[in-house]
């Protein structure tokens, strides 16, 4: 075993968690289009099992992280002794990992940003459906797109329409998901903090703690986009 093939297996696994994130971004979807018409019991079980889905998926990324944390402890580590250690690398990473594990509750599961966006999400949904009557359908649709061309899509930082776009929880200014990732990542290895790239915003410091995928936002953007091709 060396660490350029450990590393090449990390970076396999950080691609395999942009797969799961695309994946919970999907089920939060189909989700949300059945709670847009879902009326009886049959379907708030079928969002039961989605949200298990969200769930199970949210479980498989957090434990990736922790592998991943793990390894490059335990590698770096490693390099500043004998060469033999590496032998006992495969190892020393199960049972580092094993011992992380056993001090994870599932209940935690419920905090993942994707989690949370899928309950927002349906949240938002049911409360819309609930609103909705069969006399106002049609003035109603025509009232969400004349709402979605006036509201702005542009990410602050990039200045292009959003494609993952993510709500500060403290100043509630929308960006683009890898847009201000990098942003926060960049300023915090210069050792500064992170302002609100919103003008006029009094927001100093950007976390990615404080950022939560806005899912109804994202549909919004994406049916417009359809909308736009139909024409």
């Amino acid at each position: 075993m060396s660490l350029s093939a450990v590393h090449g297996t990390l970076s396999s696994l950080k691609s395999c968690q942009n797969d799961i994130n695309t994946g919970m971004d999907i089920v939060t979807d189909v989700a949300m289009d059945l709670a847009e018409t879902q009326d009886n019991v049959n379907g708030n079980n079928s969002l039961k099992e989605l949200q298990d889905v969200t769930l199970e998926c949210a479980k498989l990324d957090r434990d990736i992280n922790h592998f991943v944390n793990v390894v490059q402890q335990v590698t770096s580590d490693v390099t500043s002794q004998q060469p033999e250690a590496m032998f006992s690398l495969s190892e020393t990473v199960k049972r580092q990992f094993e011992l992380n594990l056993s001090q994870l509750s599932d209940a935690e599961l419920h905090h993942h940003p994707k989690v949370l966006a899928f309950k927002e999400g349906i949240r938002n949904c049911q409360d819309q459906a609930g609103q909705e009557t069969a006399g106002n359908l049609q003035e109603l649709d025509e009232d969400i797109a004349v709402t979605q061309s006036q509201m702005n899509f542009t990410c602050p930082l990039t200045t292009v329409e959003m494609v993952n776009p993510v709500k500060n929880k403290k100043c509630n200014h929308h960006y683009d998901e890898e847009a201000i990732v990098n942003l926060i990542r960049n300023r915090h290895s210069q050792r500064k903090k992170c302002r609100c790239p919103v003008v006029g915003c009094a927001n100093s410091d950007v976390k990615e703690s404080d950022l939560v995928p806005d899912q109804v936002l994202r549909r919004r953007i994406q049916n417009q986009k359809r909308n736009s091709n139909k024409i």
